[in-house]
């Protein structure tokens, strides 16, 4: 599942290609896949006409801001430099498998294509979604965007929020009687760390993911914090991790499985010390680690 670092990748990537760019028009070609309205014609037809006009990251949903043109004596017909954000957003989860790429509208259908929209040049953004577990949902001016994406309620702090403190997350940690690695993937503890990064974090901050939070030292936590930053801006800067599904808007992978310290590398060598990383399961996941690094 794209985490936070893959999340950040794609809404980088949209806010250099699709910004003021109006869109004309669209195709559902999966109408599960559009979680709000119920209806994909309505979904369409609430968001044609409109500009995107920023991109943001709630944990690892992507909202955008929908504005709408305002056409004064002497605009061009398709000019949106004048738009005023009055069109509420366009919500995306990707789940699983979900990418959203920028092509040109000529190019072929991918198979696992669930929605298409087109904008006011050549281009369009596809949703192509293999396991079909993504959804997007339009969110109506004047409306929240938690009261329709009911997940967004649920959503810690993010990371790189100046919130996300280590007195916050002592005390989102204190009082649980389970694994560390465990309550990581709790997205009301942080928002956007998943599997991948929750992996990485620990081997860095040297802590073992069975560790119970309850037994976790000050120091411990001031080290995780620290770490989690540190992780996912290095994943960032490498264009996130591509180990099956996941693109970036351009249709590139991601480059930070090549350096990653421990995930999806069982029985590698530590690339600190040497010892052979262990594989175990925790709540149904798997957990990599150093039984020599991390304590």
């Amino acid at each position: 599942m794209p985490e936070l670092p893959e999340v950040e990748t794609v809404r980088r990537g949209l806010n250099q290609l699709t910004l003021n760019q109006k869109i004309i028009g669209g195709d559902v070609l999966l109408h599960r896949t559009i979680a709000y309205p119920l209806s994909p014609e309505e979904f369409l037809t609430a968001i044609q006409d409109n500009a995107i006009a920023t991109w943001h990251r709630r944990g690892k949903y992507l909202l955008a801001e929908l504005s709408c043109s305002t056409k004064d004596k002497g605009d061009k017909e398709n000019d949106v430099s004048s738009s005023t954000p009055c069109s509420g957003f366009l919500g995306v989860h990707l789940r699983m498998t979900g990418q959203l790429l920028w092509l040109h509208r000529e190019e072929p259908l991918h198979k696992h294509t669930r929605v298409r929209l087109f904008f006011q040049s050549d281009r369009e953004l596809r949703f192509v979604d293999q396991r079909t577990f993504g959804q997007m949902w339009w969110v109506p001016p004047g409306k929240a965007p938690e009261s329709i994406i009911t997940g967004l309620a649920k959503l810690a702090i993010d990371p790189f929020s100046h919130e996300f403190t280590v007195d916050y997350l002592a005390n989102k940690l204190k009082n649980r009687r389970r694994p560390i690695k465990t309550a990581l993937l709790d997205q009301s503890v942080v928002a956007g760390l998943g599997n991948i990064y929750a992996d990485e974090a620990l081997f860095s901050s040297q802590i073992l993911p069975e560790i119970l939070c309850t037994d976790l030292q000050r120091e411990q936590i001031e080290r995780l914090r620290s770490c989690i930053i540190k992780v996912l801006e290095t994943s960032i800067t490498h264009g996130g991790t591509t180990f099956s599904n996941f693109l970036n808007v351009k249709g590139i992978n991601g480059n930070y499985g090549g350096v990653a310290w421990v995930y999806n590398r069982t029985g590698e060598p530590c690339r600190v010390c040497g010892t052979a990383i262990l594989r175990t399961r925790l709540a149904g996941r798997s957990s990599h680690y150093c039984s020599h690094c991390q304590r």
